[in-house]
């Protein structure tokens, strides 16, 4: 038994709808994950930097101490003056690593590159409908 022109026409839209939903749930699903990990990135930032202003506050620390036992004999300055460099040191390390994570921009980007290809893959089937329709 076949359909007739209204049951094939209720049944394309209903079919279209269920993939227009199906396809917004999945593009939403991919936005959320992506905030989620940009949330992580900006925490880990935070930490990076929190991390990277404390070692240089005790970098500085050290250092103060140097200049205050820079009259004292033997060898305690060269063991303050490694403990300041090394502390200033992983300080700008930190503070590197913080500005390269700060300059990566991932905020939706795998869903705005999703988005591109659904749009591109309706295109091209408009312009092949429309090829078919000219001949």
């Amino acid at each position: 038994m076949s359909l007739g022109p209204t049951q094939r026409v209720y049944s394309a839209a209903k079919r279209l709808l269920k993939s227009l939903v199906a396809n917004s749930e999945t593009r939403l699903r991919l936005a959320v994950l992506e905030l989620e990990e940009e949330r992580a990135r900006i925490l880990t930032l935070i930490l990076l930097a929190g991390a990277s202003l404390l070692f240089l506050l005790l970098g500085v620390a050290t250092l103060t101490a140097l200049v205050v036992v820079i009259f004292w004999d033997s060898y305690r300055l060269l063991a303050i003056g490694i403990s300041a460099g090394v502390l200033i040191g992983t300080s700008l390390l930190l503070a590197i690593i913080a500005g390269y994570q700060a300059r990566r921009h991932t905020l939706l980007k795998e869903t705005l590159k999703q988005l591109a290809a659904d749009r591109a893959l309706l295109e091209v089937k408009d312009d092949d409908e429309a090829n078919r329709q000219e001949r």
